[in-house]
């Protein structure tokens, strides 16, 4: 056998390895609050469509505190926040997937007055993994990390949030790094933080400004563009990308309002940027350096419905559910409404899109699953008859649904 060939057959199997253990983990586990990239966007096929309360339920779960955290999972764990005794505690939860038991919790007290709005409970940012670790950003009482046994690895404190609103963002991993938007109001920073160590890595400030009408709850998203990674993250008046390795400004498009209740979207090249209290929203296509208001904004649509939920794009189009209870589908590089359907309730949930449907959750406890398709199909209709904001969470054929009172395993695991 010649060295050549050997050492070409032991690339070739390395490959053959690589893909065939990590294939399964990247369909199965949902290590995230939009998933692995950050999108909404899910792999997952033969999801359930139909449900209730009581049918096609595997398990349920009682929850000490109401909230509006996604769960997350990883293998046999899942796991959420939740926030305890009126936020005075702020609590990780670790669930065991196949019977829905709590195997571990951890408390982080914070006892001092924090302001925050009646629909936004404190730890409303969902927990983010790498399956070793968990990460939960729980505001004004720090950054944790924990192991899958409840271990604390470590915490890290970095002061007080003052909002009048509260806080609502979700880690975000990249590389050694734990990437979290600290804000809205004062302070408001990006902050970088060493994934083993908690050790502040790099720190961006923003501008700080406490006011009911001023702020982002955005949580960035990692996108690779033209070879190189760009932290984009959704600010008041614009959208703007970041060396997510430096926390060095690279970019950014004016357009926005001052509100920003959602993540950016991204998709077919492009990254839609959506305010809050029926602002403007924005398209931009990728690439680029310095402002890019003139160059790369394709559309600006000056006034829309008010939304809260963050949409997806699939293919050429952006679905997007506004709190009005309509739902539309927009070219996502021309911004031209395809179609808009009342669908019914507050829409505040965040879209996912799996296997050619979107699902779709109002205040009231409904979850609907439409098709992700130019010509509007509500497929069904699914009513678990209590309150929800949270995303719902897709995993190795099965849903994960968040009420204020429940966590609920929705369908039979195929793996």
């Amino acid at each position: 056998m010649s060295p050549v060939y050997q050492v070409t057959r032991q690339l070739f199997i390395a490959l053959a390895v690589t893909l065939l253990t990590a294939a399964p983990l990247m369909a199965s586990n949902w290590p995230a609050w939009r998933g692995v990239d950050g999108t909404g966007r899910s792999g997952e096929r033969n999801l359930p469509v139909s449900w209730s309360p009581t049918e096609n339920v595997t398990w349920k779960t009682p929850l000490p505190g109401e909230g509006n955290s996604t769960p997350i999972t990883w293998d046999n764990r899942v796991f959420v926040t939740c926030p305890v005794d009126a936020g005075k505690v702020r609590r990780l939860i670790c669930l065991d997937r196949k019977s829905g038991k709590i195997i571990w919790k951890h408390d982080v007290p914070f006892p001092q007055k924090e302001t925050t709005h009646r629909d936004n409970p404190f730890c409303s940012g969902s927990p983010t993994t790498d399956g070793k670790q968990v990460y939960a950003s729980f505001g004004s009482a720090g950054v944790l990390a924990c192991d899958f046994e409840g271990h604390v690895a470590w915490h890290r404190k970095l002061g007080k949030l003052t909002h009048v609103f509260g806080q609502a963002t979700t880690p975000v991993l990249y590389k050694n790094l734990v990437i979290v938007h600290r804000g809205p109001g004062d302070k408001t920073h990006l902050i970088a933080l060493d994934r083993n160590t908690g050790t502040t890595v790099w720190d961006t400030p923003e501008f700080a400004k406490n006011n009911n009408l001023y702020g982002s709850w955005s949580t960035p998203v990692i996108v690779r563009v033209a070879g190189h990674d760009e932290l984009i993250v959704t600010m008041p008046r614009e959208i703007k990308g970041y060396d997510p390795a430096t926390g060095k400004e690279l970019w950014k498009c004016g357009g926005l309002g001052t509100e920003i209740y959602t993540m950016p979207i991204v998709g077919n090249g492009v990254v839609v940027g959506i305010s809050g209290h029926q602002g403007p929203a924005i398209g931009v296509k990728l690439g680029g350096r310095g402002d890019l208001t003139d160059s790369n904004r394709l559309w600006l649509t000056a006034k829309n419905h008010q939304r809260v939920g963050s949409g997806v794009i699939v293919g050429k189009y952006l679905y997007v559910s506004n709190a009005t209870g309509i739902a539309q589908c927009i070219e996502a590089r021309s911004g031209k409404v395809v179609w808009a359907q009342r669908l019914g309730g507050t829409l505040w949930g965040t879209m996912l899109a799996a296997d050619g449907r979107l699902y779709v959750s109002n205040k009231e406890g409904d979850i609907f699953v439409l098709a992700a398709s130019p010509e509007f199909k509500l497929l069904a209709r699914n009513r678990m008859a209590e309150h929800m904001k949270a995303a719902v969470a897709p995993s190795d054929g099965q849903l994960f649904v968040r009420t204020y009172k429940t966590l609920y395993c929705i369908g039979k695991r195929t793996r």
